[in-house]
């Protein structure tokens, strides 16, 4: 099982900043930037137990404008995991939130 430590140290290499659920009020930096977070457990069971646990793990990588190399970035940063990407448009935040899922 990969660690949160862990996790943050892989998307640091994207070169954004990076920071666990949320920046503080008024302290994000400018975009783009991630965010990070455990949405909840899929855990592997046996003997009526959890066997093997396994967080279920969100990316969120935020952008003023569509930006592809930015994806690049994140997707090259998790290359040695599994994810699926959404998209949406934040209209209260002007701004793309690209959303990472992976399992760890």
């Amino acid at each position: 099982m990969m660690s949160l430590p862990e996790i943050k140290a892989m998307l640091e290499t994207s070169g954004f900043p990076v920071t666990y659920r949320a920046w503080p009020v008024k302290k994000a930096p400018p975009l783009p930037y991630i965010c990070y977070l455990v949405s909840y457990s899929n855990n592997f069971g046996a003997d009526n137990c959890v066997y093997y646990p396994v967080n279920h793990i969100q990316v969120e990588l935020y952008t003023e404008l569509k930006d592809p190399n930015a994806e690049d970035k994140v997707e090259t940063a998790l290359s040695s995991l599994f994810w699926e990407k959404t998209e949406e448009y934040i209209d209260s935040e002007k701004c793309y939130q690209i959303l990472y899922e992976i399992e760890v």
